[in-house]
């Protein structure tokens, strides 16, 4: 198989790159992931995506790069996008923000394909809902260090997940790459499993 450059130094999207058997090499994005305010979520993750994506094949034009992947993942309560935090205050107030509600899980993954020179986005919503939480439980998910790095402050796949009553739509796309949707894109772009 023809090994593929995951713009993204995400853990979990590595572990499902793993997880399909794909080769792949790790080049972090550099992209500015700034956005508008009171962008859509559903297009401005899409738009992260692809702008990841560009950025790595920008920052190597001499590299050899046939298939590269993009992805991000936004959360959104109340027509306001939460994206990573920048320190723990402000993942505190993210999680006092969803305490006890729902709010939506935005992930998209972009595909470049070198062979047709183009590029594939989809954007995947998923609904999560949490428990009412008290300060006390808060600062005790805080200590974890959990939430650094994690768009919303958690992680559903870690201990977060004591908290989340429901989950409505893809888990994979909540922890980060909707799997069904990227193995549909590799496929419609013959993308050589096996080969």
């Amino acid at each position: 198989m023809k090994k593929i450059i995951l713009a993204s130094g995400s853990p979990r999207r590595q572990e499902y790159f793993r997880l399909l058997g794909l080769p792949f090499e790790v080049i972090p994005s550099p992209a500015d992931e700034s956005l508008e305010p009171n962008a859509d979520p559903a297009l401005a993750v899409k738009e992260l995506a692809i702008r990841k994506l560009n950025a790595v094949r920008e920052q190597n034009p001499d590299k050899e790069m046939p298939w590269i992947v993009g992805a991000d993942t936004l959360i959104s309560i109340d027509h306001k996008i939460f994206g990573k935090p920048k320190d723990r205050d402000h993942a505190r107030n993210m999680l006092t923000s969803f305490q006890g509600q729902s709010h939506e899980v935005w992930s998209a993954v972009a595909l470049f394909n070198g062979r047709k020179n183009t590029i594939d986005c989809v954007s995947v919503g998923s609904t999560v809902s949490f428990v009412p939480l008290s300060e006390a439980e808060i600062q005790w998910y805080l200590d974890t260090n959990e939430w650094e790095g994690a768009a919303g402050s958690y992680k559903i796949q870690g201990l977060a997940a004591c908290f989340i009553k429901e989950i409505r739509g893809s888990y994979s796309s909540i922890v980060g790459l909707p799997l069904h949707e990227f193995y549909v894109m590799l496929r419609n772009n013959s993308y050589p499993f096996g080969g």
